[in-house]
Order: structure tokens, then sequence, then C-alpha cells
């Protein structure tokens, strides 16, 4: 179909590499940024003991910072891995697969956890007009 030495320009693995960028920059990295932000927010709920307290903050924000910063490594790698085999015009390894699968799921636990906004503080209903 196509001639000698030619051949096409969108082939799958570069549709597949363009995806993979595209799934990485709107997922990934905005979970990053609304995770870090939630990195410190507490719950609400406080147990009675002072030390308590401060074990289960410490963890907490420990989980967290381990959380995100296995998803900047991966989004890191899958992009690093996607432009270059682009750029250089050449096929990427199956791992960085792998590592895009790993990269939403964990994006998608982190937004799921503390990466959400605060909900919105219910509106005061509006008093009724004076009789």
């Amino acid at each position: 179909m196509w001639p000698a030495g030619v051949e096409p320009i969108a082939s799958r693995s570069v549709v597949l590499e363009v995806l993979m960028v595209v799934g990485v920059v709107v997922l990934p990295l905005p979970a990053l940024a609304l995770g870090a932000g939630g990195l410190f927010r507490r719950s609400g709920r406080a147990s009675t003991d002072l030390r308590t307290d401060r074990i289960e903050l410490a963890l907490l924000v420990t989980g967290r910072l381990l959380a995100l910063l296995l998803l900047l490594a991966l989004s890191a790698v899958t992009l690093l891995a996607c432009v270059g085999g682009l750029v250089k015009g050449l096929n990427v390894p199956s791992l960085v697969y792998v590592f895009f699968i790993a990269d939403l799921l964990i994006a998608v636990l982190v937004l799921l956890t503390f990466g959400r906004r605060d909900p919105r503080r219910a509106r005061r209903p509006a008093t009724p007009a004076q009789r």
C-alpha cells in the first residue's frame, strides 16, 4: 500500500504516545497540584490525646507525601519517555505503559482522598420579608 521505505506518519505507537502525554497533562499533573494544596489539611476529627493526634497527623502527612512523590516520579518518567520517543522517533519501552496506568490510578486516588477542594458551606437561608 505504501511505497518502499515510506511509513504512515501517524502510526499506532505515535498515537499512543501522544495520548499518554495528553493523559498525563490532563489528570496526574492537576492532581499533583491539588494534592499539594491538601497535604496538611485535616479531616476535622481529633482524638482526646494530644500525642496521639500528632502521631496520626505525622503518619497522614507522610503517606500523602509519599503518594505525591510517587505521582511526580511516574508522571516525569512517562512524560520523559513519551516526549523523547516522539522526538527521536523511537518506540517507548513497554514498562512505560504500566507506569502510565499506575500514574492514572494514583492520580485518581489523590483526587478522591486529599486532592479535593473543601465543600462549600451551605448558604444561610435568606430572611423572610418582614410582615
